[in-house]
């Protein structure tokens, strides 16, 4: 499962892309793509990537990984919000993180 988060201004880039996958966890920093649209409607699916981070679910220490990651991008607000997202996608991230 994928989730693109148009976060604009308060995140590197302004947007942050979530894939969850059996086992693993990937987040993704992406650059705007205005040739899109600068407005939240705006299809940003295919805007190009400057940084990721991917981790397997088993890693103790997964969801630091990733909160740390995610501080580096945006807000400590946005960052709980993209986790919260991956954590409902699977009682295994729930029962781990």
């Amino acid at each position: 499962m994928k989730k693109t988060f148009k976060i604009g201004e308060y995140a590197k880039g302004g947007v942050i892309t979530a894939e969850v996958s059996d086992k693993r966890v990937a987040i993704i920093g992406k650059d705007w793509d205005f040739s899109q649209g600068s407005n939240r409607n705006s299809n940003q699916s295919n805007a190009k990537e400057f940084t990721r981070i991917q981790v397997d679910i088993s890693d103790s220490e997964a969801y630091n990984k990733c909160y740390d990651f995610l501080l580096d991008l945006t807000t400590p607000y946005y960052s709980e919000q993209v986790l919260n997202w991956v954590k409902e996608q699977s009682s295994e991230f729930k029962e781990r993180w």
